[in-house]
């Protein structure tokens, strides 16, 4: 934990402090931002307040009194639940605006960790309330130099590995013929000889109907074979195996046969021009300076599609956070499944996945954008065409 970068990005948010709180480990960003052990075993209520000045306030139960003595700050226990209460109310007298995992409406569920009783607890003591979502991002989401490159490590194995998954394909469909489920072990295979994780979330290798469920994924009993004339999906994710690597994410699609139908074609376009929009749409305001949230990307990635007729079939939201879990705690590309209204921010990452799922085929087609404080960049290869297998 650094606490003066804390304490600094609560005076530029402009609250008076950041409360985190939690029992039974139901508040894991609190652990990541604090640095405390995930295994640290709290079976009681513990609390933790961070000023934007002077010096933090600890709660802890007497049991348990020494579960915060890693963090620095004054340190008051409790058993009663009397105690506790009282003890909260002095901790956080001089604040007026509070900052907590707290989602209004619950509208972002990754950051409404702290249960109702709780945040009823704290307004009760004439306190306001607000979303540390943009704090979260800041300090769960943004990326160092060596997350940088960890990333573009990810990409220069997995570019090249969706590549050969590709030519695999064809060499396999020549010869006897193979399956999704197939091609999905030999992807994993793949990744392992590179040095990469998954963290046994395989990737999803999707044929023609199957490539229509957004999170369809083969086993050794539900897999469909992969023959001449079909249409081919190919979704991977990877990072390197060291301490902090950050994820590289991308959708591919593939036609097995010497062209794909009119209209497979037609729906690629459709894709693929949501997804350019949605890039530009990051890189003008990066540009230009102007904040720009995760909703404002959905909601012009998702407009290219509706204007084209296929609203409908556009099912999820554009794109989600990447970090050192694949679906990281920044701001996602949203304003479908909830309505994200958190700050795109320097050195976060992310992905802009727009597809259209048919009954017959689904297409997809996903990249990863990377901020930074005066452009934005895509971090791999753009798929600009069907891939012909």
């Amino acid at each position: 934990m650094n606490l003066q970068d804390i304490q600094a990005a609560l005076r530029e948010q402009r609250f008076d402090a950041w409360l985190f709180y939690d029992h039974h480990h139901r508040d894991p960003i609190a652990y990541r931002v604090l640095g405390l052990p995930e295994s640290l075993f709290a079976t009681r209520r513990w609390y933790y307040l961070i000023p934007a000045q002077g010096e933090p306030v600890k709660l802890v139960h007497r049991i348990e009194a020494g579960h915060l003595d890693s963090l620095p700050g004054r340190k008051l226990e409790y058993s009663s639940w009397k105690e506790q209460q009282d003890g909260l109310r002095a901790m956080v007298a001089p604040c007026r605006t509070i900052a907590m995992e707290y989602s209004p409406n619950n509208q972002i569920p990754y950051i409404g960790l702290v249960d109702a009783g709780t945040i009823e607890l704290v307004r009760s003591f004439g306190k306001e309330i607000v979303s540390s979502g943009d704090l979260v991002s800041r300090f769960e989401a943004t990326w160092t130099e060596e997350q940088v490159r960890s990333h573009f490590a990810a990409r220069d194995a997995i570019d090249r590995i969706t590549e050969d998954a590709f030519r695999e394909i064809g060499r396999r469909v020549r010869n006897g013929g193979t399956d999704e489920f197939a091609i999905q072990q030999w992807i994993d295979e793949a990744l392992s000889r590179a040095g990469l994780t998954n963290e046994n979330d395989p990737p999803i290798v999707a044929v023609n109907a199957n490539s229509g469920n957004p999170h369809y994924s083969p086993t050794a009993e539900s897999t469909k074979p992969i023959r001449e004339g079909d249409f081919v999906l190919l979704d991977i994710w990877g990072k390197v195996q060291m301490p902090s690597a950050v994820y590289y994410d991308i959708t591919w699609t593939g036609f097995v046969g010497k062209a794909p139908s009119d209209r497979i074609r037609q729906i690629f376009e459709v894709v693929s021009g949501a997804r350019d929009v949605g890039v530009k749409t990051v890189q003008d305001a990066i540009a230009m300076g102007r904040p720009i949230a995760g909703w404002q990307v959905d909601e012009a990635t998702r407009d290219h599609i509706v204007r084209a007729g296929y609203g409908q079939y556009f099912i999820h939201r554009t794109g989600h956070s990447i970090a050192t879990s694949v679906h990281g705690n920044g701001p996602n590309m949203d304003n479908l499944e909830t309505r994200d209204e958190r700050t795109i921010l320097p050195n976060t990452c992310f992905s802009i996945e727009p597809g259209i799922y048919l009954p017959e085929f689904g297409v997809r087609s996903e990249v990863d954008v990377l901020v930074r404080a005066e452009s934005a960049e895509v971090t791999g290869r753009i798929q600009r065409e069907i891939v012909i297998i």
